[in-house]
């Protein structure tokens, strides 16, 4: 049977766009603090339309709606620790039924991938983009583990563990991964060639090396520029990228501002730097996938 690691090796892989800007784009309104997640219990289905959406364009790899979805968060709101397991299973369940959807419609194998976000998504403040918490390794351990094993139980192919601004949280997941069974991707939000929190990216490229649980590392939710500069930094593991769309986060307004990138036109950039995983974050979507497969296709032709 093939697994994730086999198919990264055969690479590479396209991953999906933002999961949010793209249920904005069906008119559900994302304010409040669960973001997504809020629609694995109120909407699901709208959440599996934004996965087949995005298979259909080409993505390989199916990102899930966890990323602020955690046992914290939830309970915040007087949901149960009982029901957010439900939800965060449901989160690669949704994922999983569009995946073995797609496969019978369109050529290749389909993959999900849990999203495991930053403890700074549950907090809804942009702390995913500054880091240091003042939590200790081991309190931030404690916050990750229990989501981590009901996301396993669930079966992803691999979890993405993604916009992680700091080093002790980058420590803290690696240690919560211990003995789960299911590889990962870990990358990082960035200040240019430092991460979020100002801590050198070769040092947390390194740090991602030493498990053996993790077998990609890079960047995401950054501007492409910066993306493409940081994934020159990885060594010795395959990398993933997947910036944002362009323009600037009005946090006032609550949407982007200025013009879109052209993602796609990198890709040649990428591979040839070490990639393997390759997609987009917030402000990319279904249409921009379809280039970037397109252009991922054609660039690992010509190799």
């Amino acid at each position: 049977m093939t697994t994730f690691r086999d198919a990264l090796a055969a690479g590479p892989l396209v991953l999906d766009g933002g999961m949010s800007n793209e249920l904005e784009a069906q008119g559900h309104d994302l304010s409040g603090t669960l973001w997504s997640a809020r629609l694995l219990r109120d909407d699901p289905d709208a959440i599996a339309a934004v996965h087949r959406a995005y298979y259909a364009a080409g993505a390989q790899v199916a990102i899930t709606a966890g990323y602020q979805a955690t046992y914290d968060g939830f309970g915040r709101l007087g949901i149960s620790r009982t029901e957010t397991t439900a939800l965060l299973q449901r989160s690669v369940s949704l994922a999983r039924e569009a995946a073995d959807a797609a496969e019978g419609a369109l050529a290749g194998r389909r993959w999900v991938a849990a999203s495991v976000g930053p403890y700074g998504a549950m907090l809804a403040d942009g702390s995913e983009y500054r880091g240091d918490y003042g939590l200790t390794v081991s309190e931030l351990t404690r916050f990750h583990r229990p989501r981590l094993e009901a996301l396993a139980e669930a079966g992803p192919d691999v979890f993405a563990v993604e916009t992680i601004p700091d080093l002790r949280e980058a420590e803290a997941v690696l240690t919560a991964l211990d003995g789960l069974g299911i590889p990962a991707w870990l990358s990082y939000s960035i200040r240019g060639t430092t991460t979020s929190a100002g801590q050198p990216l070769a040092e947390a490229f390194a740090l991602a090396r030493s498990s053996d649980d993790v077998l990609a590392t890079g960047v995401n939710c950054a501007p492409a520029a910066d993306a493409t500069t940081a994934l020159a930094l990885v060594s010795g593991l395959p990398g993933v990228v997947y910036p944002n769309g362009g323009g600037l986060w009005d946090p006032a307004s609550r949407s982007w501002l200025g013009a879109q990138d052209e993602i796609a036109d990198l890709a040649p950039f990428w591979l040839g730097a070490g990639a393997a995983l390759v997609g987009g974050c917030c402000r990319v979507g279904p249409a921009e996938i379809k280039e970037l497969a397109d252009s991922v296709g054609a660039a690992a032709a010509d190799r």
